[in-house]
């Protein structure tokens, strides 16, 4: 594991491993193994492995979620809707922490933050249910003040912050926006520590962008996933994750300030 750079929070890797269990599921069978793959990012730098148990488990399924919890020798992070069914399976597995995001079946991916301003009693509950069982709990939220006021009301221990806007930004070289952008997670970050919480972010990072969102000190976690697996078909699994370990490490020793992609 990397040590912290002096001066500075240390800034932890969750991988997310979700899309190795899509590679394996569109031919069907064992290969290529999720868990296999996370001992390999652990072996790399990996902090802690997130893996996304979806409502039509289109990739992770109910038994690499077992395996993962059993074998594991680092954090597991449990991405799941904010359903009973899914509340059953984190009790079940009590893994270390459960990431509560919304989920529609016609989306390919996560496509925004969760609505705890609405979410009201019944994500209350399910927060509750988690935090009750000994399970930490993270809202994936837009960097937004209402939602993250509602997420500190409704009990939430860390807020991950969605910084798929951001990364779109980038992609279109939209030099006002990605400034724009990344004032709103920076803002974010702030009040979210100011409330206690724990600030968390990711979606859609690559080498390119993750410079500006790790320079942010409230920051103490950046999950990433579709990056990693794409960069590790063509290098490596080691080699994405220590690459990306090193921009993260690199950008939290230097100046605590926010700055735009270069």
């Amino acid at each position: 594991m990397s040590s912290a750079p002096s001066g500075s929070k240390f800034l932890r890797l969750g991988v997310n491993i979700d899309h190795v269990a899509t590679i394996r599921n569109a031919r069907g069978g064992r290969h290529p193994d999720p868990l296999r793959a996370a001992h390999l990012a652990v072996e790399a730098g990996a902090d802690g492995i997130t893996a996304h148990l979806r409502e039509d488990r289109r990739h992770i399924s109910d038994s690499d979620i077992a395996r993962l919890k059993s074998e594991l020798t680092r954090p597991l992070n449990l991405e799941m809707a904010a359903t009973p069914e899914m509340l059953a399976i984190a009790l079940r597995h009590v893994p270390n922490a459960c990431c509560l995001v919304p989920e529609r079946r016609e989306e390919r991916t996560t496509e925004g933050g969760l609505d705890v301003v609405r979410g009201g009693e019944p994500l209350a509950r399910i927060v509750g249910s988690l935090r009750d069982a000994g399970i930490r709990v993270s809202l994936f939220i837009e960097a937004d003040e209402r939602a993250i006021e509602a997420s500190a009301k409704v009990g939430a221990d860390i807020v991950e912050l969605h910084t798929g806007q951001y990364c779109e930004r980038a992609l279109e070289d939209n030099a006002a926006g990605i400034a724009r952008e990344v004032e709103r997670l920076r803002r974010a970050a702030v009040l979210a520590d100011e409330a206690g919480l724990e600030v968390h972010a990711g979606h859609g990072l690559t080498y390119n962008t993750v410079v500006a969102v790790a320079r942010m000190p409230q920051i103490v976690e950046l999950n990433i996933g579709h990056f990693l697996i794409g960069e590790a078909i063509f290098g490596g699994m080691h080699s994405a994750i220590r690459h990306m370990r090193s921009l993260m490490d690199q950008a939290r020793a230097g100046p605590h300030r926010s700055q735009a992609p270069q």
